[in-house]
């Protein structure tokens, strides 16, 4: 009887702990793929339609990748209001052009074929409206020496994944703490990394140009 009892304790612990381990963590405990940009802070993130392409959105700009290769395939520039971030970077339904958005809201448009900007934004009903951008915290009212963050937070299935100081990344089941990431090359303390989802990856950037993508569970 004894025997049987502790044989029992035994399998329990067993399968709590398989549990647990399971649950531990979303993602895989090291990154598994970086691509290396302009070294600058990387602030946004947006895959195209096609899922063939990755938009970083940086403190000088933007800068569009292959996501196959991690070739650079074209630089935007962005300077408005006295400030050179993209805090929000975005596709249109076809890929065909980007938006960048900065602390004061202003909006530019490229085509992703040219390199150039449009002229107007008239035609391009897909582009966030004043007041979705001004939701996010971007404002003209904003000055450029201040920082202002798109996003904080995201969530996934049943986790919750917020960023803090130095980029640091929780991620959250029910309340309960399952994984941290943490960068010590991180210098800026006022670094936000950006929580981008897509398919089978977990994708974030540091402030000295990397964007590291984590395989998700």
């Amino acid at each position: 009887m004894i025997v049987r009892s502790s044989l029992a304790a035994v399998l329990l612990f067993g399968l709590l702990f398989l549990s647990a381990s399971v649950n531990a963590q979303l993602a895989e405990g090291s990154e598994a793929r970086t691509i290396r940009t302009t070294k600058a802070e990387v602030v946004a993130l947006a895959v195209s339609p096609k899922g063939d392409r990755l938009l970083v959105g940086l403190n000088k700009g933007a800068e569009l990748y292959d996501l196959e290769s991690g070739k650079k395939l074209m630089t935007f520039p962005y300077n408005e209001d006295g400030g050179t971030t993209a805090y929000y970077v975005a596709f249109n339904e076809n890929g065909e052009y980007v938006v960048l958005i900065g602390h004061s809201g202003k909006r530019v448009v490229y085509d992703v074929k040219t390199g150039k900007p449009e002229p107007s934004l008239i035609q391009h009903r897909w582009v966030p409206d004043p007041r979705a951008v001004k939701a996010m915290g971007l404002d003209m009212g904003n000055s450029a020496f201040d920082r202002f963050y798109q996003q904080s937070a995201a969530t996934h299935g049943d986790y919750t994944v917020s960023t803090g100081k130095y980029g640091s990344i929780v991620f959250e089941k029910e309340g309960q703490v399952t994984w941290k990431l943490t960068y010590p090359e991180t210098k800026d303390q006022h670094h936000r990394s950006p929580l981008l989802f897509w398919e089978e990856w977990f994708i974030t950037g540091t402030d000295d140009g990397r964007v590291l993508f984590y395989a998700l569970r």
